[in-house]
């Protein structure tokens, strides 16, 4: 906010603040309007007008939704690929982007140039599914893992970072005898935690809200992604039907659990997790982001 007595700043402050206003809440409103829902009675909610509080609350549809084996087990797939891939992305990445920012790599310009035209072209799906099937990643928990360990993108944020990292550190630790990898593990990571929290974010949320990958590259429920399943709950009311009558309900006109509030309840659930841990890296978050965008 820009802090002026005069007049044109005053208006600009106050049109500033209503437009973030109301940004903000067009944004969260349809989150809460889930919550609200989820919580609420499947009859009370059919008839309507709940809009801002629930009116008839209930647990009903997390109990219904949490009743079927596919979303536990959706869940357990979704939170390995997560902290698996996260991890191992977080490794990968950086080490390369380590080397990167050394003075003394040799060859530094065909990787960058490797690295950039990764970022701007693509084989295509039909190319990209041949190439995973002949390395046996299809229908493999490893399909979720290793296309997605290295981003060169991610790469260009790392770098910037650890370029700024004085040279002294590295050359004090070397006459101490450390090797390398020592260097990268012992002393650029530690003072990394910023641009490490920015991208472990990026990448938790990349493969926490993936579907697309696990509906091409795999077959059966036994590797489906929680946000797969969620798809299906919602494009079919015929399986959120279903799965209502397995909770122990007679059906949807009948019951306290709807297909529209399991389905609710259902996007609710996937949402939670990946929301609660951002106010963890939140602090790191924006300075890594800063000295990434700025410094790159």
């Amino acid at each position: 906010m820009v802090k002026d007595n005069s007049l044109p700043d005053r208006i600009f402050n106050v049109f500033n603040v209503l437009f973030m206003t109301c940004l903000i809440i067009i944004t969260l409103y349809p989150f809460w309007y889930s919550v609200i829902g989820s919580f609420n009675t499947g009859l009370d909610y059919a008839k309507g007008g709940v809009y801002l509080w629930t009116r008839s609350f209930t647990f009903d549809n997390y109990k219904a939704l949490f009743s079927d084996n596919a979303l536990i087990q959706a869940f357990g797939v979704t939170l390995a690929r997560t902290i698996i891939g996260t991890i191992t992305h977080i490794l990968f990445t950086s080490l390369f982007a380590y080397a990167f920012s050394r003075k003394t790599l040799r060859y530094k310009n065909v990787y960058a140039t490797l690295g950039l035209m990764s970022m701007y072209l693509s084989g295509g799906l039909i190319p990209y599914f041949i190439l995973l099937n002949s390395l046996g990643l299809y229908n493999n928990f490893l399909v979720y893992i290793i296309p997605t360990i290295f981003s060169f993108w991610n790469v260009i944020l790392f770098r910037s970072y650890f370029a700024e990292l004085p040279d002294a550190l590295i050359e004090s630790a070397k006459i101490d005898g450390a090797g390398e990898y020592r260097i990268f593990l012992q002393i650029i990571l530690p003072l990394s935690k910023p641009v490490i929290a920015a991208v472990s974010l990026f990448t938790a949320v990349g493969h926490w809200n993936a579907y697309y990958d696990s509906m091409i590259y795999t077959m059966g429920s036994d590797l489906q992604t929680v946000q797969l399943y969620i798809l299906k709950l919602i494009q079919s009311t015929e399986a959120a039907l279903l799965l209502a009558n397995m909770s122990g309900n007679l059906g949807a006109a009948q019951s306290s659990v709807t297909t529209t509030t399991l389905q609710l309840a259902a996007m609710v659930a996937a949402s939670l997790p990946i929301v609660a841990v951002y106010p963890f890296v939140q602090k790191f978050f924006i300075k890594g982001m800063l000295i990434g965008s700025v410094k790159g």
